[in-house]
């Protein structure tokens, strides 16, 4: 290097902001699994995370928005989208992972927040971004299985995930059942089945 030419600047990875981000986010998803989403309050956020909330709120804009981001940053680190290179592998391993996931306050948390109806359209607009985000990384393991060949071509991604995840929330939220070990793979059975037998 020259006297002339300046010295690179040195970024640390995962500085300030990111340290600023994840507690924001964790804090947010301790207020929505202890209070709930009507209860849920910016201040509050801010205070558990340690930060001003002008930082917050320069951040992220809304209450609306920050929740958001919490719940996708929340379900794609509990519910990461598997590739393992069969269908019935990726879908067994999306389910059990859903189904731990429902069995944390965290999860809990979060399943009852999305599923719940608001009045508020910026709400309902942010149930809606996150329930397309997560069906849209999720669609992935059908597409690779109909790429595969192991799927019909007129495979519905969305119906097929809705028919595969549906029961778990259903026994988690509303039957307040504990989800049996092996229902996931015994869901998956039944999915492909259906969708095999059309073919």
């Amino acid at each position: 290097m020259t006297e002339e030419e300046p010295e690179p600047i040195r970024r640390r990875p995962g500085g300030r902001a990111a340290r600023v981000r994840q507690a924001v986010l964790a804090a947010t998803m301790e207020v929505l699994a202890e209070e709930g989403i009507a209860r849920l309050s910016i201040a509050e956020v801010a205070a558990r995370a340690g930060v001003n909330e002008t930082t917050v709120y320069r951040r992220w804009g809304s209450r609306e928005k920050l929740v958001l981001d919490a719940m996708l940053a929340g379900s794609d680190e509990g519910i990461p989208v598997p590739d393992t290179g069969t269908v019935r592998t990726d879908l067994a391993t999306f389910a059990r992972a859903l189904a731990e996931y429902l069995a944390t306050p965290t999860g809990r948390a979060v399943a009852r927040a999305a599923s719940l109806s608001s009045d508020d359209p910026d709400l309902a607009e942010a149930w809606q971004t996150f329930w397309q985000s997560r069906l849209d990384q999720a669609g992935a393991i059908v597409s690779r299985a109909v790429e595969r060949g192991e799927l019909p071509t007129d495979t519905d991604a969305a119906l097929a995930l809705e028919l595969l995840c549906s029961p778990l929330q259903t026994r988690s939220l509303l039957g307040h059942r504990t989800i049996e070990p092996d229902l996931p793979e015994r869901l998956t059975d039944l999915v492909l089945d259906g969708l095999r037998g059309r073919s």
